[in-house]
């Protein structure tokens, strides 16, 4: 199994234990709330939320090409989610990394970042920015 959907599946898991273990006791609506709320956790920490990845390598041509922004980040990230979500429909224009499945792209983030695996960071114009603010982000979008 890939680690990238360990934490859903955990997330969906749980809950459908918890929900289960409610309705046996009569808790219906409950059981019914727990399991919501733990297939949105589920759902908001998946890969599926972010733009489709692609390789390092690719995301650099692009970048080069294009001149966007390029953002490691992965799964299970709230900093990720929060870039993510607050860069909405703009979030589409960026290259995203996931630094789980690019192990070239997590040896760059912590060649950058002191060894660490911080995400998000990003690079615009060859410059990291680690955990940079989102609308800083969208006006780099803005930039010729």
């Amino acid at each position: 199994m890939r680690r990238v959907w360990l934490l859903p599946i955990l997330f969906l898991a749980s809950g459908a234990v918890g929900a289960a273990g409610l309705f046996v006791w009569g808790s219906t609506r409950q059981a019914v709330i727990i399991l919501l709320a733990f297939t949105l956790c589920a759902a908001l920490n998946s890969p599926l939320v972010f733009p489709r990845s692609v390789s390092s390598a690719e995301a650099r041509r692009r970048s080069a090409a294009d001149g966007r922004p390029i953002v490691f980040w992965r799964p299970g990230c709230a900093y990720c989610l929060r870039l993510r979500f607050r860069l909405r429909r703009h979030a589409r224009r960026l290259h995203w990394v996931d630094i789980w499945r690019d192990p070239e792209a997590a040896a760059l983030v912590r060649a950058v970042n002191d060894g660490n695996e911080t995400v998000p960071t990003v690079f615009v114009a060859g410059q990291p920015h680690t955990n940079p603010d989102p609308a800083w982000v969208r006006a780099q979008l803005a930039r010729p």
